[in-house]
């Protein structure tokens, strides 16, 4: 008689075992159409070049709170802090005689960073509602100082006498925005490529680690303040850069890119689109600037009304946003398929 042993009957047939994958960061072929399509919008809307840019620039914003909230959990109601910031930067910079687009965002990323790193060590170590507290008073902190600070920043009037350079010493912005389109698509697209390679590496599933159960991760030796502290800082430098876009595009800047009302519409457009996807960021935006325009058009006094109706319908009936009802709602077809 053969004797048994325990790996017998405890052993499961190969093809049992569910498959796991880790993520890769190979483009797939929806992705790729996903990026021609504003290329194929600059010539079917010509006269929308501007609200087009402006998509893709709030698009970025939201791409840098995704990384923090939608990845790493961290909660902020203050992130118009990093976005101001880099948008009185590059500013500034502007009005001072240094025009020039490309070094005026790195210095704007660079500034941003170095403010997300230090307001980082505050926020990090506190749980949701302590982080939700310590973001909010440094985004009022921020707005307040710029409004007091009137005769660097314009105050309520904005600042004033913005002169942005050629880019490249060859591309002038112009008032149709096709400058300022190939400009804001080229920033979005490098990195968004950049924050896509980051989500799916090793750090960007120890966030997610982190997300899920952060007392935990310590057990396998990750530092868990080191990491969110990283994920912050490369946050702030992405809303730092955006803000600086916005800044050149429009060559404005106004006390409304600190305020909290933008860093509340940012939750927003996280919430319509999905987080911890980055294309939900981007939807989000999408979604978010065309119904505020066509619904500002109908009736601007309520248009809020119809944007807080439609954020309603996507909490109720479509858990994880637009982008998790649609893959639900695909998986729900490859089950049914799969059974027939």
């Amino acid at each position: 008689m053969k004797p048994t042993t325990l790996s017998t009957p405890l052993a499961a047939p190969a093809d049992a075992l569910p498959a796991m994958r880790l993520p890769n960061d190979r483009w797939r072929p929806l992705e790729i159409i996903f990026w021609l399509s504003p290329l194929l919008a600059y010539f079917l809307f010509p006269g929308y070049l501007v609200l087009i840019s402006q998509i893709m620039i709030v698009g970025l914003f939201a791409l840098s709170l995704d990384l923090i909230l939608g990845y790493a959990g961290i909660v902020s109601l203050g992130h118009a802090a990093f976005f101001g910031l880099g948008a009185y930067t590059a500013g500034l910079l502007s009005v001072h005689g240094w025009g020039e687009p490309i070094s005026g965002l790195l210095a704007a990323g660079a500034l941003a960073a170095l403010a997300g790193f230090i307001v980082s060590f505050l926020v990090v170590r506190g749980n949701d509602l302590t982080r939700l507290m310590v973001t909010l008073g440094i985004g009022l902190m921020f707005f307040e100082a710029a409004n007091k600070a009137a005769f660097i920043t314009g105050g309520v009037d904005g600042l004033q006498g913005m002169m942005v350079g050629k880019l490249f010493g060859v591309f002038e912005f112009d008032l149709y925005g096709k400058a300022a389109f190939f400009y804001s698509f080229a920033v979005l697209l490098i990195l968004f490529a950049l924050l896509r390679r980051i989500v799916h590496s090793p750090f960007g599933l120890s966030l997610v680690g982190i997300r899920e159960g952060g007392r935990r991760m310590p057990a396998i030796g990750a530092n868990v303040h080191r990491r969110l502290t990283v994920a912050f800082t490369i946050g702030a430098a992405v809303a730092g850069v955006a803000g600086a876009l916005l800044a050149q595009t429009t060559q404005f800047v106004g006390l409304d890119s600190l305020s909290f009302a933008r860093s509340a519409e940012l939750v927003i457009i996280l919430v319509l689109g999905g987080t911890g996807r980055l294309y939900g960021a981007l939807i989000g935006a999408m979604v978010f600037m065309l119904a505020q325009d066509y619904i500002a058009g109908l009736n601007p006094a309520y248009w809020q009304f119809w944007i807080g109706l439609l954020l309603i319908v996507i909490v109720l009936f479509a858990r994880g946003g637009i982008l998790g009802g649609l893959e639900k709602i695909r998986d729900r077809f490859v089950s049914q398929g799969g059974r027939k």
